[in-house]
């Protein structure tokens, strides 16, 4: 069996956790109970997570020409990520993402330098050479409306993660994945009324609709649709939660499971990646490799 391959669109960086029993007050300092560093971002975070279900992944992101570039894409070769395609700006300062997590409470301090059109339009044949292409809205409008098209035009599973009013970008859309924060955004209604909505919004050109609910993940498609409950694993820290679901999502579908599998087993990555601090998924051993 020929392996799948994705392009992900989207971030990279040098991830920092910091835990911490209580944040400092203003004008005071705290010592870190815990420090990790990593690769990070969400466009590695989904990628690393692809590698681990075995899906060959493309990184398309923004590295600065710096030392700590060079690091993290040394790194992103040995968790099997392709880098060719990752752009090296002169000049710019690679991404760095500072989280201190208190409890299972966490606060993002960025500073990541985006993709721009002509990097996307420059990286098209890589892109439409991939079985699928991974969007994150995070990056600017017009960067995700290009990267879309691409896919789309090049007959890819095109999925999106996060929330969207634009329809031409709905239209170039095959899946649709929204986290707690972003569901009422991209449904315009609160977490009780979205199967409705969800199904409406079918209706501009995506064939799945994944949103997170008070209670889990609700999934929903032309034919039908699945609530899927949260696992009962500890929750540590929620980040890379959503890029572990996303990944095992994509992965799941490249395969040719049905939506009620792939639901599964994207909800079983999202919670074997929230037990532990930082984004960086561990799937190797979890259900979401089927």
């Amino acid at each position: 069996m020929t392996t799948p391959t994705a392009a992900v669109v989207g971030q990279l960086a040098r991830d920092l956790v910091l835990s911490v029993d209580d944040l400092p007050e203003p004008g005071s300092s705290a010592g870190a109970t815990e420090r990790r560093e990593q690769l990070g971002g969400k466009g590695a975070n989904q990628a690393v997570g692809l590698a681990q279900l075995g899906v060959r992944p493309t990184l398309v992101a923004v590295a600065g020409d710096d030392a700590i570039g060079d690091v993290l894409l040394d790194q992103a070769r040995r968790d099997g990520i392709d880098v060719s395609a990752v752009v090296r700006r002169r000049g710019v300062l690679t991404g760095l993402i500072v989280e201190i997590l208190a409890g299972t409470a966490y606060r993002y301090i960025e500073h990541l330098p985006l993709l721009t059109v002509a990097d996307v339009e420059e990286r098209a044949d890589t892109i439409r050479q991939q079985d699928a292409v991974l969007v994150q809205l995070q990056q600017p409008a017009d960067v995700c409306a290009a990267a879309a098209r691409i896919g789309h035009d090049a007959g890819r599973l095109v999925v999106l993660d996060g929330a969207t009013s634009d329809d031409a970008l709905l239209a170039r859309a095959d899946v649709v994945r929204a986290d707690d924060k972003e569901a009422e955004l991209l449904l315009g209604v609160p977490p009780g009324d979205m199967r409705d909505a969800a199904r409406k919004l079918l209706e501009k050109g995506p064939r799945l609709i994944a949103v997170a609910v008070d209670d889990g993940n609700l999934f929903v498609w032309a034919g039908g649709d699945v609530h899927v409950p949260l696992t009962d694993d500890k929750v540590v820290d929620t980040t890379g939660g959503g890029d572990a679901f996303v990944a095992a999502l994509t992965a799941s579908l490249l395969r040719g499971d049905p939506y009620p599998e792939a639901a599964r087993r994207a909800t079983a990555a999202s919670g074997a990646t929230v037990g532990h601090a930082g984004g960086r998924p561990d799937l190797s051993g979890t259900a979401a490799r089927g």
